[in-house]
């Protein structure tokens, strides 16, 4: 019996992902295990492999598009088998959003266009009539109200508090707003660009508002108009483009504002003598020669392996009512990409010898940058290490990877003067920054850590033993 294939979660944090190629097409033979696509998720191109037997009866969705979790793709079945229902029945899947929550619309201001002349706000003028000495400003005033964008309905103008306060000082009457806030809000923007463009009027028929000041004699006004607002910078036609965010930098900004959401950072910070460290690397590289290289980043990994072996308190990570601390090191290491940030593992590092870390890591970041990690080698990690002093940065904090207790940041080694056996001379220095889960470590237990950390590589030969 025919069957829709929905799209299957292909990393752990995966929501949706894009369908960039079909492997298979329609009419093809498949069996459990065969590659039928390559989905890019919010990590990485993952492969989707079918786990049924069976004959690719209809794609549901093409290359490039982008896809739901569990939403309808393909439907498998017995060649031959009528599917046009199931068509159908996946067609009203994906229009309900059944593999998915829809999301919830808010009907903008504009859209009472379409709604009864009932709803539109002309009903105000009957309920308070115009006075009788302004007969043609409230007739001007009512026809204004009966064909503005107002609210659909039995609903309300959605317009922001600022947005209310601007429209009362600068005379603009909302009805006439269009807004583009969300779900059509009417927000500050929409009032001052209504003001800077002169296309809508006082709500009083275009006349100036009249305010009577306090303390003057009776009958005494002052005419009072709204100041011409300029356009905000960056508001114009032209003057901005939106680029659509990729599963990746939608997935990290999730990520991230959870982090710094949920989890209580603090950051603690050591300066040390790099000079051992570049010395023992250029030893290294020679020993090598053209068998491969190791860079600075091998070295901090390894040290940082071994620190969590001597300080396993910091290898650990908050579990609600629990902490979870781990017998394993797996280290994640940072590497940029053309869509953002991927953390690549380097597992039981504290295991590996410095040279083989070197090649996985090259390897890694290689494949990282082609989108063609698997999904446990971007998994699991238990620290991270995140170095940018290749990009000439001195110092900086790092953002918490959950559910990782902490997390290091590596700046660029700097010239600066010291002080060698009592006299003034010129150093080479590198800041490391660790940022903490104060849930799981304390200021003391990261100073403890930071400090082997530090002593490791200011006597690198400890990291080959």
């Amino acid at each position: 019996m025919a069957q829709i294939i929905g799209l299957p979660k292909l990393s752990p944090t995966m929501e949706e992902g894009v369908l960039v190629k079909w492997v298979k097409k329609e009419g093809d033979k498949v069996s459990p295990g065969d590659l039928v696509a390559e989905v890019e998720t919010d990590k990485a191109n993952m492969d989707f492999n079918i786990e049924d037997d069976g004959v690719l009866l209809k794609l549901l969705v093409k290359e490039g598009d982008t896809v739901k979790l569990g939403a309808p793709v393909a439907i498998l079945g017995k060649a031959g088998e009528d599917v046009a229902a199931l068509v159908a029945r996946a067609a009203g899947m994906t229009a309900t959003g059944a593999a998915a929550p829809a999301p919830v619309t808010v009907p903008a201001p504009d859209q009472g266009k379409t709604a009864a002349p009932a709803a539109a706000p002309a009903a105000a003028p009957a309920a308070a009539p115009a006075p009788a000495a302004a007969p043609a400003a409230a007739a001007a005033s009512a026809a204004a109200a009966a064909s503005a964008p107002g609210p659909a309905a039995g609903g309300k103008l959605l317009a922001s508090p600022l947005a209310k306060s601007l429209a009362i000082e600068l005379g603009i009457d909302l009805r006439m707003v269009s807004g583009s806030g969300p779900g059509g809000r009417i927000v500050e923007r929409d009032v001052r660009a209504a003001a800077a463009g002169g296309g809508q009027q006082a709500a009083g028929g275009g006349q100036p508002e009249t305010v009577e000041r306090p303390g003057t004699g009776a009958g005494d006004v002052a005419i009072v108009k709204a100041p011409p607002v300029p356009a905000l910078y960056g508001d114009g036609p032209g003057d901005f483009v939106d680029v659509p965010a990729s599963n990746m930098r939608k997935r990290i900004a999730a990520r991230l504002t959870e982090a710094k959401r949920d989890v209580p950072h603090f950051y603690l910070m050591r300066k040390f003598d790099v000079e051992p460290m570049m010395g023992f690397r250029s030893r290294l590289n020679g020993l090598l020669g053209d068998r491969g290289k190791v860079s600075v980043n091998d070295l901090i990994v390894k040290s940082v392996a071994l620190a969590l072996r001597r300080v396993p308190d910091c290898n650990a990570s908050w579990q609600g009512d629990v902490i979870r601390k781990f017998r394993r090191v797996h280290v994640g290491v940072a590497v940029a990409i053309d869509d953002g940030l991927v953390t690549r593992v380097v597992r039981d590092a504290d295991l590996k010898g410095i040279g083989v870390i070197a090649a996985e890591i090259q390897d890694l970041a290689k494949r990282a940058k082609e989108r063609h990690l698997k999904a446990h080698e971007i998994t699991g990690s238990t620290f991270t290490v995140s170095n940018l002093g290749m990009f000439q940065i001195e110092r900086f904090t790092a953002v918490i990877n959950p559910p990782e207790g902490g997390i290091l940041a590596v700046g660029g080694v700097v010239e600066e003067p010291v002080v060698k056996d009592g006299a003034l001379a010129i150093g080479k220095r590198m800041t490391v920054t660790m940022s903490c889960d104060h849930r799981v470590i304390d200021g003391a237990l990261g100073a403890k850590f930071l400090g082997v950390l530090v002593e490791q590589l200011e006597h690198p030969e400890s990291l080959a033993l």
